[in-house]
């Protein structure tokens, strides 16, 4: 067990009132679907109090590309401020801020915190993310009395993607460390419970509502819609499974991925991290295999268009996640994957010329600027904008980038 799991792995103690709890927890009224899941938590309440499952960790070889890895999570600690929030968005040059009242994108920063912390193996990321996940977790809201589970309550709502992005965040500290408590808040039971909303908001149709208005008796907003929003969720659900051990996380992730497979193809990283789920804790079926290459031939296709200089490192950054999720999916499932190397590679240099003290646009920066910036990747030769979506999108492409080698590499 490596040092950072042995420092931060604490003896998690399940009472058996909490333990009923979550297991006859009700649905409540739901604001989409009437569903009452079964949730039972496998931890043990041995005399070691050694949570039963533990994260499956993928060893990662020192290489220029995992020190971008560390290089960029250098710059989210190095901007995080006292009280534990991250960095949205700076422009290098002249050290302007702009701040975002979405705090779905600064979670999704603040999981990225912990895949750095799992890749290095030091623990000074975790605990940055820690102060970040413990500042972000404040945005929950819950009200069995009106709507079911837990939500992300932003911009005057409570969206789909806020629940799962934090899902996310949690899933990725237990991959850090092995653990779920935070403070005096268990993250497991935190995390079963926007699974619960996520549910909850599932429509008749096997697809999801997108938005739901918490206030008074709580309503869904119909017209509401956010192309990535079904592929997070997804991935939560696959994640809730794996954290879990419950089966019904799983078939609430195989119906929505029945209906995800109905539905016109995108450049979709998250139904290609699920995919890599189902194909490590489950199957990958000839039709998910099928719709999978789909993705990765809509991303390839677009290859030129998508370097295109006046391109952001964000949205290149996401086609690394895609393809590298892909490639992983197709290893494990005993399908071709080799393909796809060369081009992950290729979106990877692209985004890399973009990280400082790279600087592929020529930007005229000063070594004290240079030094304060370092690691960060900003968006293009036109912007010199540096934000947190880029940064987490690349770190987390990279990483499953380099998991895919080690598994060639171990077989």
């Amino acid at each position: 067990m490596s040092p950072v799991r042995r420092k931060i792995l604490l003896f998690v103690v399940i009472m058996l009132g909490l333990a009923s709890m979550i297991v006859f927890l009700r649905m409540g009224n739901s604001p989409a679907a009437s569903v009452t899941p079964t949730v039972t938590v496998y931890l043990t309440s041995t005399s070691t109090f050694t949570p039963a499952l533990i994260p499956e960790i993928i060893p990662i070889e020192d290489s220029p590309l995992k020190r971008s890895i560390l290089a960029a999570g250098d710059y989210l600690v190095r901007q995080q401020l006292p009280n534990g929030e991250l960095s949205y968005q700076v422009d290098f040059i002249t050290n302007e801020r702009a701040y975002s009242p979405s705090y779905m994108r600064l979670i999704a920063g603040t999981g990225s915190l912990f895949t750095v912390c799992r890749v290095s193996d030091d623990l000074k990321y975790c605990e940055a993310g820690d102060k970040a996940l413990d500042h972000y977790l404040e945005f929950l809201v819950s009200d069995p009395e009106n709507f079911t589970g837990t939500c992300l309550y932003t911009n005057g709502n409570c969206q789909l993607g806020g629940a799962a992005v934090t899902v996310d965040a949690i899933y990725k500290r237990w991959q850090a460390t092995g653990d779920f408590i935070l403070k005096d808040r268990n993250l497991l039971t935190t995390a079963i419970d926007l699974g619960y909303f996520i549910v909850s908001m599932r429509r008749s149709d096997g697809g999801f509502f997108h938005s739901f208005d918490p206030h008074l008796a709580g309503t869904v907003d119909n017209d509401y819609f956010v192309i990535n929003y079904p592929g997070e969720s997804l991935f939560a659900l696959m994640q809730l499974y794996e954290m879990t051990g419950n089966d019904f996380w799983l078939t609430q992730a195989h119906e929505v991925n029945t209906y995800m497979l109905t539905q016109p193809i995108a450049e979709d990283q998250w139904h290609g991290y699920a995919f890599g789920m189902f194909a490590r804790l489950d199957e990958l079926t000839k039709v998910d295999q099928d719709y999978a290459k789909q993705i990765a031939d809509v991303i390839i296709a677009g290859q030129v268009r998508s370097l295109n200089p006046t391109n952001t490192s964000i949205s290149t950054a996401t086609k690394i996640e895609s393809l590298a999720a892909l490639a992983q999916a197709f290893y494990l499932s005993g399908a071709d994957h080799a393909w796809l190397d060369s081009e992950i590679r290729t979106f990877i240099t692209f985004v890399s010329a973009r990280q400082l003290p790279e600087n592929n646009c020529g930007w005229d920066v000063n070594n004290d600027t240079m030094l304060s910036y370092n690691g960060g990747i900003f968006s293009n030769c036109e912007e010199s904008s540096i934000r947190i979506d880029g940064i987490q999108h690349y770190i987390n492409g990279v990483t499953v980038y380099l998991e895919y080698q080690s598994m060639i590499k171990a077989k």
